[in-house]
């Protein structure tokens, strides 16, 4: 693995939660799954990939299948970027076992989200990631997104987590910009943001870098914009912020999933449809999609219906260059 990281970048600074493309039958497609991987990183810039996560539909795919994806995506890609393994249950004990299985499979970092539905509190919090973080050798990155999950990580229980040696990381989908400072501040967390919108105002605040959906489609853009911000060209950086908005609006019109598979659909790019209970994009989402990449100056084979195959010669995703018409 040769992705840039450094000690305030574990994991780099770009990176895609990538979708598990999907057959029409609901199978896996392994072979589209290292082909948008190596998509992703080769013309996309991402520095690593988050497999596994909710945007890879982990609550429906099997372990078994989750381990396929995992090593099919480190095969195609695990020589020149980061391979993080999204590892989150409700379940410590199912955690482990998923770590265990990622580590065996030459993950480079686990990615573990705070436990959904069953609420616990924080001191069951402390212990749960507490455990998984001991159960392998392999760099830990935490996931605050209390939207989803129903329970947010406090700020004092990140504080006591940054503690152990392998937490190195948090996700971070709080959307409360005043907490990740209070604990960028006391600890030694490197924070990845985990809300696009919010990509640029993290990262004035100390952000690490991205973990993205949107990164599936203008990956190379938001990594233009890291690259911008920190050489200190922040004028660059809001410009790059600003036009991308209507990229960030589009995406989450809806569950990130749904639409990112539509885009990458629209693009012949490996997506297919998801699987229940999550419903694929309607043709009014699409055509609503459509008019956000449009806005946003990100240009492909448009007007495909959903799922429909295109020549390798026009796969891919041009960008009009800045103030263009």
């Amino acid at each position: 693995m040769s992705g840039s990281t450094t000690p305030n970048a574990p994991f780099g600074q770009m990176l895609t939660a990538m979708v598990t493309p999907m057959r029409e039958n609901g199978d896996v497609d392994y072979d589209g799954a290292a082909r948008l991987a190596t998509y992703l990183v080769d013309e996309q810039r991402n520095d690593g990939l988050i497999i596994n996560g909710t945007t890879g539909e982990s609550p429906t795919t099997s372990d078994d299948e989750k381990d396929r994806i995992l090593r099919a995506v480190l095969e195609a890609v695990g020589d020149r970027a980061v391979v993080v393994a999204g590892v989150g249950t409700n379940d410590t004990r199912h955690s482990i076992a998923l770590a265990a299985a990622a580590e065996r499979a030459g993950a480079h970092g686990l990615l573990t989200v705070t436990p959904y539905y069953n609420k616990p509190p924080q001191e069951g919090l402390l212990r749960h990631f507490t455990a998984i973080a001991d159960a392998t050798g392999l760099p830990v990155m935490l996931y605050d997104i209390p939207g989803r999950t129903g329970t947010p990580i406090a700020s004092e229980t990140l504080v006591r987590l940054a503690e152990h040696p392998r937490i190195v990381a948090n996700k971070d989908a709080k959307d409360d910009i005043g907490a990740s400072s209070w604990v960028m501040e006391r600890t030694g967390l490197a924070y990845y943001c985990g809300s696009d919108m919010l990509n640029l105002p993290l990262l004035s605040i100390g952000a690490a870098g991205f973990v993205s959906v949107v990164g599936h489609i203008v990956g190379a853009d938001l990594h233009d914009m890291i690259d911008a911000y920190q050489s200190g060209d922040v004028t660059r950086a809001l410009a790059i912020h600003r036009r991308l908005t209507p990229v960030y609006t589009g995406i989450f019109r809806t569950q990130g999933v749904i639409t990112s598979k539509a885009v990458l659909n629209m693009f012949g790019l490996p997506g297919g449809p998801v699987r229940t209970p999550l419903a694929d994009a309607s043709h009014e989402l699409q055509a609503l999609l459509r008019e956000d990449l449009a806005a946003a100056g990100v240009k492909g084979p448009i007007g495909l219906a959903p799922h429909q195959a295109v020549p390798a010669s026009v796969v891919g995703v041009e960008r009009l260059t800045e103030g263009s018409a």
